[in-house]
C-alpha cells in the first residue's frame, strides 16, 4: 500500500488524485492533505479520507479550518494534525511514513517541499511545472543523487515516459509534445489585441485554473512544458518538438534515429497520468472511458505559429540560455496572467511584459532553492512594475 501526501489537495490534479483513491482504497493511504486557502473543500476532503495531517497556507486558513471542523461535527479526537506555512509542506512531504508525494501546488510555493521529498528518495508525482521549470538542475541533480524517482503527471510527459520505457533511449532522436493549440488557434494574429479574458478563458478541450488556461491560450504553457521535458528526459531545446493537434488524444510522440514514431494515446482524463504515477512501474485498470476504435475518428497536426504565440518561442530562448532564465520567464508570465485577468494590461501585453521583464533581470546560476526563490521573488517585483504602465497593450 502506498501512503500519499496530496500538496495542492484541493486544485485539479489533487481531486482527481483522491478520486482514484477513493477507487481504490486497498492499493492507497492519504497520510496528508495540503492546500492553500480552499478550506471549505480541504474541510470535506478531511472528513472522507481521515488523513493524519492537513496543512494550509496561512494562519488565517488555519483558523477557518478549524472552524468548520468545529462546525461539521467530527469528533476532535478524529482530526488530523492541522499546521499552517512552508515548513510545514516540507514536514509532511519528508516524513518516514509517506513514500509518495504528488506535487500539484501551482507556482513556486511547492518547490521546497517536493525538492526536499526528492532528497529524501520518495516517489514524487510530478504535477507542478514550476519544480523544474525554475530549478531544473538543482531538482535533477537531488534525483540522480538520491535515487527518488520523479514520474510526470503532466499527460504530454506522462506519455513521453511512456513511450520511452519501449526502446533505447540512445536511440531516441526527439521528442514531439502535442498542443490543443488554445482558443485561438484558429484566430488571426490582427484579432488577438481586442481578445477578453472571458475569451481566453474558454479552452476547447481542458477545464482547468485561471493560470494555466490563459497560459494555453498564449501557449505559454507548451513552452513551460518544453522546458520541463528538457529537464525529465534530458534533451536539448533542439530535440524538443511542438505540434498542435485540437483533438488532444496523442498527448505525445518520441521518433527514433530510423526515423520510427511511437504514440501514446489516452482519454483526456488526468486520472489515468495520475494512476500511472502512483503504479509505475506497473499498470492497473482506471477509471477512465476507453477510445472506442470502431468509430471513424480524424486527427490533426500543424506546426505553431511562433509569430503569432511569441511566448512559445521565448521559452525555447530561455532553456537555450540557461541558468535563472526560465525562472524569471514562469515568474514574470505569471504576473502579467494575474494582471491580464484584472484587465489592467491587454491579451499582447502579457509577451510584453515577460520579455521586457527577462531583459531587465541579470541570468543567475543558482546553487540553492532559496537563490531560486529570491530570483522568483525579484523577477516578480520587476514585472508588477511593468505591469503598471498605462502604455501595454
Amino acid at each position: 500500500m502506498r501512503t500519499l501526501t496530496v500538496l495542492g489537495s484541493t486544485g485539479s490534479i489533487g481531486t482527481n488524485t483522491l478520486d482514484v483513491v477513493r477507487r481504490n482504497r486497498e492499493l492507497y493511504r492519504v497520510y496528508a492533505l495540503v492546500a492553500g486557502r480552499n478550506v471549505e473543500t480541504l474541510a470535506k476532503q478531511i472528513a472522507e479520507f481521515r488523513p493524519q495531517v492537513a496543512a494550509v497556507a496561512t494562519p488565517e486558513a488555519l483558523a477557518r479550518l478549524t472552524d468548520l471542523l468545529a462546525a461539521s461535527g467530527l469528533p476532535r479526537a478524529e482530526w488530523p494534525e492541522l499546521l499552517a506555512g512552508a515548513a510545514a509542506r516540507i514536514q509532511v512531504s519528508v516524513a518516514k511514513e509517506v513514500d509518495t508525494v504528488i506535487s500539484a501546488i501551482v507556482g513556486v510555493a511547492g518547490l521546497p517541499a517536493t525538492y526536499e521529498a526528492i532528497r529524501r528518495g520518495k516517489r514524487v508525482g510530478l504535477a507542478s511545472k514550476e519544480v523544474l521549470v525554475c530549478s531544473g538542475k538543482l531538482v535533477m541533480e537531488a534525483v540522480r543523487e538520491s535515487g527518488a524517482e520523479l514520474v510526470p503527471v503532466d499527460s504530454e510527459h506522462n506519455g513521453a515516459h511512456q513511450c520511452l520505457r519501449a526502446g533505447n533511449r540512445s536511440q531516441v532522436a526527439r521528442l514531439i509534445l502535442t498542443a490543443s493549440g488554445g482558443p485561438f488557434r484558429e484566430t488571426p494574429a490582427a484579432a488577438l489585441v481586442s481578445v477578453t479574458p472571458a475569451q481566453a478563458l474558454n479552452h476547447p478541450t481542458w477545464r482547468m485554473g485561471n493560470r494555466i488556461t490563459i497560459d494555453c491560450a498564449t501557449m505559454m504553457n507548451k513552452g513551460l512544458e518544453v522546458i520541463e521535458a528538457c529537464w525529465l528526459f534530458d534533451f536539448t531545446p533542439s530535440q524538443v518538438g511542438v505540434v498542435i493537434h485540437p483533438q488532444s488524444t496523442v498527448h505525445a510522440m518520441i521518433e527514433y534515429t530510423d526515423g520510427s514514431v511511437l504514440a501514446q494515446i489516452a482519454a483526456t482524463d488526468m486520472r489515468m497520468p495520475i494512476q500511472y504515477a502512483l503504479t509505475y512501474p506497473e499498470r492497473a485498470e482506471a477509471p477512465v472511458p476507453k477510445i472506442d476504435w470502431s468509430q471513424a475518428r480524424h486527427w490533426d497536426f500543424f506546426p505553431p505559429d511562433l509569430q503569432k504565440f511569441p511566448l512559445l518561442r521565448l521559452a525555447y530562448e530561455c532553456q537555450q540560455t540557461g541558468g535563472s532564465a526560465a525562472c524569471t520567464l514562469n515568474a514574470a508570465d505569471e504576473i502579467a496572467v494575474e494582471a491580464f485577468l484584472q484587465e489592467k494590461i491587454g491579451f499582447l501585453g502579457i509577451h510584453e511584459v515577460v520579455s521586457e521583464c527577462l531583459s531587465k533581470i541579470p541570468v543567475r546560476w543558482p546553487r540553492s532553492v532559496e537563490e531560486v526563490l529570491e530570483i522568483d521573488a525579484e523577477s516578480r517585483r520587476v514585472a508588477r512594475e511593468l505591469t503598471s504602465r498605462a502604455v501595454l497593450a
